[in-house]
């Protein structure tokens, strides 16, 4: 199954690269525009950006995966016209020496099938990492 893999090298603790990933406020430092997560298994996720036109799009998903500060799995709704429609993102949070280690896997969708779909979801997340990068170094 194609994917999209990236990862990040931030020099923070996973503490602080966890609530990053799993707060209202830290998604929206550096992800989307406006996010509702419920930090468990099984809460709800719907994050907010805006399309091309300035309309808002409203992304809906579950988390999956919950262990505090090492790893999380959000999958989206397979309903609607959405960029994540039936993606899966898979993020792992892991202590690196002195840093901490981001990835992620991104699947399903039309990631699978599509390779110029493929390449802009690469480009996005590698974008979206260089700002929680240089956000949390900065702290």
């Amino acid at each position: 199954m194609a994917s999209i893999r990236r990862h990040v090298h931030i020099m923070a603790p996973p503490r602080t690269v966890w609530r990053a990933l799993t707060t209202n406020d830290g998604l929206a430092k550096w992800l989307v525009d406006e996010a509702r997560f419920e930090g468990r298994a099984g809460g709800r996720v719907v994050l907010t950006t805006e399309d091309d036109e300035g309309n808002p799009v409203e992304e809906r998903g579950i988390v999956h995966k919950w262990r505090p500060t090492s790893h999380l799995e959000i999958s989206f709704d397979t309903i609607g016209k959405t960029p994540n429609c039936g993606c899966r993102w898979s993020f792992q949070v892991a202590r690196d020496g002195e840093e901490t280690r981001l990835s992620i896997v991104h699947s399903g969708g039309e990631v699978v099938s599509d390779e110029v779909l493929r390449e802009r979801w690469d480009n996005e997340w590698k974008e979206a990492f260089q700002v929680l990068q240089t956000w949390l170094d900065e702290d």
